[in-house]
């Protein structure tokens, strides 16, 4: 056998040649399993010879044979060996556990690293998806650690670790599933977990907080862990159950902030955390590192420590990381302060209320030109002054008596049409005063796009077009000249980058209202100034405003 893997099941084929045996394997991995051709074992020992080097061969063929899209849709993102290393350096000062457990092994590289640095634990890793058990076993069994060593094929939220004699030392990288592709069941183990500890949790949260949940079912008083993940759960609402959890139960001791521009994960741009806790302990620090590269890792030595009393205080963790807040420069103010930003609608079933030919009988005083994709203002540029190019929504009063009667006719075909579709069983359209009553918010003067794989585009609104929550209507609070809104708009699209917003695995940043708001712009240009558009000014992120809990946290450096 010569070249490349051709397919996942030659990778297959190759890693059970490595083990040596189909003996132990789960029903699962044996489906998976063919007869191995004297050619596949020629080529697994080339493999084993790699993987005794140091290398993970399986792994990097896996990532390369399934693509980036599938992976993302299991969680299976592969830690590279620098932040394996400095993760497991970290653990190696806590002390020496008796097991080493990896929830979402994948390949197994941070057990490889793990039997080295703590060359008596028990290893244990615990992998879903049976290919990557496959080569979790063939790493293990080609670095010889078949003896000292189990792999369970499972659901980490199910799987059972037996008691044992010493302390447990929990690495590793949970799989980032977003809450959409989570099923209502495991949604409802999430929130019951929580519950049990006495924390509510939202069933929006990602696969990755559920992980830290079940670690706390498993975990003792003594054990400790360190797990790197997609940052976005220090500030989004639904992290909040995960910010308690670490400070209740888990026993938080550092965070350190990859910054999304040091691409921790090959292939996917997105932000990292590692969090490092101890269980049982109650800690007067939290110890905070905003890390700009891999390499200044250098083991999770370094950080600013934060007394819990403020860390609790703090509406947002990431800004722990700039102690202080952001303090916007002289004559700068907060955007928010002359603007509101507003989210856009929802409809609740796009396919239904943006225009189609089920709408076309429709009048037009009921059809609102909208934004409905990022990318429409995106292409528009400084300003939007034609609406022709963007589609309508339809947006019905809540009151149909308002219409006169040929009109109310031709709508409640449409809605009879809506309802048997199933529209008016929707969530947003039972929370709502009349299910068929978009009530698409007034055309804002600005309009931002949301969430991008880029900053965020701000646009004039010329045309008086509406906005769907894939972006932000921003609404003066007094009035401005047109020179003022150009000025505020080349300002914005010249100064706000993506690291004033919070990127999210798959490269999607995202900004909520508040973000927005928080961003600093200049004061007396855009509030008092005349009709000349601002000269760009960069100030970095553009800061997204000071926290006063922070501020007044009392912090020290270490070296």
């Amino acid at each position: 056998m010569t070249g490349k893997i051709s397919s996942e099941h030659e990778l297959a084929q190759l890693a059970v040649a490595i083990i040596g045996t189909v003996r132990g394997l789960s029903d699962s991995e044996r489906a998976l399993c063919g007869r191995v051709s004297n050619a596949v074992r020629s080529a697994a020992d080339d493999l084993k010879a790699q993987i005794r080097r140091g290398h993970d061969p399986l792994g990097e063929e896996f990532t390369r044979l399934r693509s980036a899209a599938d992976r993302r849709a299991t969680g299976a993102i592969y830690t590279p060996p620098t932040i394996v290393t400095s993760m497991l350096g970290w653990a190696a000062e806590q002390g020496a556990p008796a097991r080493v457990v990896d929830p979402g092994a994948g390949s197994g590289r941070f057990l490889a690293a793990a039997a080295k640095v703590f060359p008596k634990a028990h290893l244990v890793g615990i992998e879903l998806d049976p290919l990557a058990a496959l080569l979790l076993r063939a790493n293990l069994a080609g670095l010889g650690l078949e003896a000292r060593s189990t792999v369970i094929v499972s659901d980490y939220r199910h799987a059972d670790l037996p008691a044992i004699e010493g302390s447990t030392a929990f690495v590793g990288n949970p799989p980032y599933v977003r809450h959409h592709d989570i099923g209502w069941t495991d949604k409802e183990w999430y929130a019951s977990a929580a519950s049990a500890v006495g924390i509510k949790a939202s069933r929006l949260a990602g696969l990755h907080l559920h992980f830290f949940f079940r670690t706390a079912q498993l975990a003792r008083p003594g054990d400790w862990g360190s797990f790197v993940t997609s940052s976005e759960w220090m500030d989004v609402n639904y992290g909040s159950a995960l910010r308690r959890l670490l400070d209740e139960r888990l026993g938080a001791v550092a965070l350190h902030v990859l910054d999304p521009k040091a691409a921790p994960f090959e292939g996917v741009a997105t932000t990292g955390v590692i969090t490092c806790f101890r269980v049982g302990t109650k800690h007067k620090m939290l110890r905070v590192r905003a890390v700009p590269t891999i390499k200044a890792l250098n083991g999770l030595t370094k950080g600013i420590d934060i007394p819990w009393q403020d860390v609790r205080r703090a509406p947002r963790w990431s800004i722990l990381v700039r102690p202080g807040g952001d303090k916007p420069p002289a004559d700068f103010i907060e955007l928010g302060e002359i603007c509101r930003v507003s989210r856009g609608q929802v409809t609740g079933n796009n396919e239904v209320w943006i225009e189609s030919a089920r709408s076309r009988e429709l009048p037009d005083f009921l059809m609102k030109p909208t934004v409905t994709r990022a990318r429409e203002l995106i292409s528009a540029g400084e300003a939007m002054a034609d609406s022709s190019c963007l589609r309508r929504v339809v947006d019905l009063p809540a009151d149909l008596d308002e219409l006169d009667p040929h009109h109310k006719r031709v709508v409640e075909k449409f809605l009879r049409w809506a309802k048997r579709v199933g529209t008016d069983q929707g969530y947003v359209a039972r929370n709502r005063r009349a299910w068929w009553s978009i009530s698409l918010y007034d055309p804002a003067p600005i309009v931002s796009t949301y969430m991008a794989r880029r900053a965020p585009a701000f646009v004039r609104n010329l045309c008086d077009a509406r906005h769907l929550n894939i972006a932000h209507g921003l609404y003066p609070r007094e009035a401005m000249s047109e020179g003022q809104m150009r000025g505020l708009i080349t300002f914005l699209r010249h100064n706000v980058d993506i690291s004033a917003g919070r990127t999210y695995a798959g490269g999607l940043t995202k900004f909520e209202p508040g973000e927005l708001a928080r961003i600093h712009v200049p004061k007396l240009q855009v509030m008092y100034g005349g009709s000349e558009v601002m000269e760009p000014h960069r100030t970095g992120s553009a800061g997204r405003g000071s926290d006063r809990a922070v501020s007044r946290a009392k912090t020290r450096r270490t070296a």
